[in-house]
């Protein structure tokens, strides 16, 4: 992938706008950002950066979670946090998954000057992959990886009262023309979920086919969304670095979400990771599950983790019976 690959596509595929309802207490689908040793030191950053934000809890390794993924024991395992109001969570998980483009984070802002000051700091360290300009959807607009690789598009928009971020999806090489059809999905899948206003490519703008989404914005429980299909040549495509976690309050949900996301070509993975048709990675959690994993009894947290790591479903029976033991 090179700068001007990325350039040319978004400047007919950018966000016009992605604004919505942010901030809401409980959040039912949560990106988990892969990091690579450097959880601690990207939530520092991004917490600093963002007027709206905080650090919540952070897990560790414990011997059985390190001897299974080689990390040290003891070590920074999860750190929970916020930027305007959109929960995350960033995972130490090693090197295996690094950051690429086909996720992205667009976030909304309501004055050029806001953009001005998040692109001077994020895009330091990164590379710009769309030049921050003035551009036919917006009068000001960037699109740049950060120093730890993760993905940002900044967009002045008119009329919102705050900063908001939403979670975007670019479907390229094999999956490119795929977009509509996974919104689709989703929405069929998720409750309180809605299709917004889809953006289409012309017949003159090869080589995306006519038809195609130049951009769409969904929402699933309640929470926003965007997707773009690009047909230029990319050197990306989705991976494990980001993923998104899906809060499940009872077993039933969790086979439920199992599942429909692992139908029609989707892969289980373990411990309650899995892949669904279009290369997306989500993690099928119980509610539950943190408590027990950061219990204060280091023996009872150890069996549930070591349970769950022989799983690939979650169930929460098993995981209460080994807490319980």
């Amino acid at each position: 992938m090179t700068t001007t690959d990325v350039g040319a596509e978004t400047e007919e595929n950018a966000p016009r706008s992605s604004t919505g309802d942010e901030g809401t207490a409980i959040q039912k689908i949560t990106p988990n950002l892969w990091f690579d040793g450097n959880a601690e030191d990207a939530v520092t950053r991004y917490t600093s950066l963002f007027d709206d934000a905080k650090i919540g809890t952070t897990s560790r390794y414990d011997e059985a979670s390190a001897n299974a993924s080689g990390q040290p024991e003891g070590s920074v395992l999860t750190v929970e946090f916020t930027l305007e109001g959109q929960a995350f969570v960033a995972l130490n998980g090693g090197p295996q998954f690094p950051f690429t483009p086909a996720i992205s984070f667009i976030v909304n802002c309501p004055t050029r000057d806001e953009v001005d000051g998040l692109w001077a700091h994020l895009s330091d360290g990164g590379e710009q992959l769309m030049a921050l300009d003035s551009y036919p959807f917006s009068d000001r607009y960037g699109w740049t990886t950060d120093e730890f690789g993760v993905s940002w598009q900044l967009i002045h928009v008119d009329g919102i009262p705050e900063r908001n971020i939403v979670p975007s999806l670019t479907f390229v090489g094999d999956r490119c023309g795929r977009a509509e059809e996974a919104i689709g999905f989703y929405t069929s899948v998720f409750d309180d979920a809605a299709v917004g206003d889809i953006a289409r490519y012309g017949p003159n703008q090869r080589p995306d086919a006519e038809g195609t989404v130049m951009f769409a914005d969904f929402t699933l429980c309640g929470q926003r969304f965007a997707a773009m299909d690009s047909a230029r040549e990319h050197g990306f495509d989705f991976n494990e670095s980001i993923s998104f976690v899906v809060d499940c309050t009872t077993q039933a949900e969790v086979d439920y979400f199992w599942e429909a996301l692992t139908a029609d070509g989707g892969e289980e993975g373990q411990c309650g990771w899995l892949e669904d048709r279009f290369g997306i990675s989500w993690q099928i959690v119980p509610s539950a599950l943190p408590e027990l994993l950061q219990d204060e009894d280091a023996e009872k947290a150890a069996r549930v983790m070591e349970s769950m790591l022989g799983m690939k479903k979650l169930d929460i029976g098993t995981l209460e019976e080994a807490y319980a033991r």
